[in-house]
């Protein structure tokens, strides 16, 4: 089994110190840099398979680090920040980050994020090509979509709904999720505007959407496009 490597940066040492030791003991080799700078030069050495940044740090700040390494590298990225709320997470987002998680967190939160980012960046080495789920068939190169063979016709936004979930299959995506990664900028509704959205792709991809084997609901916390 591969052992991944990840690029933790952070300037509290204390942080970096109890995270380390966390991934260390989950397996993971890690590659600690306390500042922006000490990161991009330890990324561009060690190569790493997912960075942890931290939104404010010296020289560099985090969203200029994910920004240089996006001019090059499609490597994970998960942001550490006291600030979350939609514009930074929309805006990390368009700059290429993964993920958020907002501090204070628990380690075995990081340890959950980290396992989940690598997941479905493993996920996305697929995307390149035609992807197939059953009776299902995902180009998403060609933004092109079949169900038995034959071509559906999706809305663009339904598309980039379905498109969203197919990319990370069996992930949990709450109706903000699917506001903030798959619509940005082109959504105009409210978050309950998703359920509609979802139940008109049940309609062009199930065979029964009253039992739908592939967009399932998750009560209470959102959709999954189960494989």
């Amino acid at each position: 089994m591969k052992k991944y490597k990840i690029l933790l940066a952070d300037d509290e040492e204390n942080i970096t110190n109890i995270l380390r030791s966390y991934l260390i003991k989950e397996g993971y080799e890690t590659i600690v840099a306390n500042d922006g700078k000490e990161a991009l030069r330890m990324y561009k050495i060690e190569n790493p398979d997912l960075i942890i940044l931290d939104l404010m740090m010296p020289y560099y700040s985090g969203e200029q680090v994910c920004k240089e390494v996006r001019k090059e590298s499609r490597v994970p990225i998960i942001m550490l920040t006291a600030k979350v709320g939609e514009d930074n997470l929309v805006k990390g987002i368009d700059l290429g980050a993964d993920d958020y998680i907002e501090k204070p967190f628990s380690p075995k939160e990081i340890i959950a994020k980290v396992k989940a980012v690598l997941r479905r960046s493993k996920n996305d080495i697929l995307v390149s090509k035609p992807v197939v789920y059953g009776n299902l068939k995902f180009d998403f190169e060609k933004n092109i979509f079949y169900k038995n063979s034959k071509l559906v016709d999706l809305t663009p936004t339904e598309m980039k709904i379905l498109f969203t979930m197919a990319k990370s299959p069996n992930r949990i995506f709450s109706r903000e999720d699917l506001i903030i990664y798959a619509l940005q900028d082109d959504f105009d509704g409210f978050d309950r505007s998703i359920d509609t959205y979802i139940k008109s792709l049940r309609k062009k991809i199930e065979d029964d959407r009253k039992r739908p084997r592939y967009i399932i609901t998750k009560h209470g916390m959102g959709y999954s496009f189960e494989i």
